[in-house]
């Protein structure tokens, strides 16, 4: 699929080649190593409906407190019962899929916006430049801005 998508860029153009991309929920010419990044396809759909549920909460409201704590009390069961269930259901803890689908949110305000670093670290519940760094650094091996560089959309 690189190689592809690199023929199409020389022959159509990086936008072109970068839309053919996202349209395929994938990179152009990824680095060795990188995955993808969708939190949302990259993970079991389940069959608990009260999970289901608490994952669309969850990418509804990034920048609430989205502890492990507060998801409980938001299910109405106990940290730990909570912890077990997720794990069971989804393959990762909460927490993991919190921040998940907060990069995956932080990635596309950087794909789609003129947004500064500080707004999309706080539209998606990163809450601090320094977090946005951190969480790109770790999870994609690069910053917000080389990312924004390599992956904005043309029509900015």
């Amino acid at each position: 699929m690189d190689l592809a998508l690199a023929l199409v860029g020389d022959d159509h153009g990086d936008d072109i080649a970068l839309r053919v991309a996202q349209m395929l929920v994938m990179y152009v010419q990824r680095p060795g190593g990188q995955s993808q990044f969708s939190a949302a396809l990259s993970l079991p759909a389940g069959n608990r409906t009260d999970i289901s549920e608490l994952r669309r909460w969850i990418a509804a409201h990034l920048t609430d407190d989205l502890s492990v704590a507060a998801l409980a009390r938001h299910l109405a069961v106990t940290p730990r019962h909570l912890a077990r269930l997720f794990h069971a259901e989804v393959g990762i803890t909460p927490g993991e899929f919190v921040e998940r689908t907060r990069v995956e949110h932080a990635r596309r305000l950087l794909e789609r916006t003129d947004l500064t670093t500080e707004r999309v670290a706080a539209e998606s519940g990163l809450g601090s430049v320094e977090t946005l760094h951190r969480v790109f650094r770790t999870r994609l091996g690069t910053t917000p801005r080389e990312y924004r560089q390599r992956f904005a959309a043309s029509h900015r």
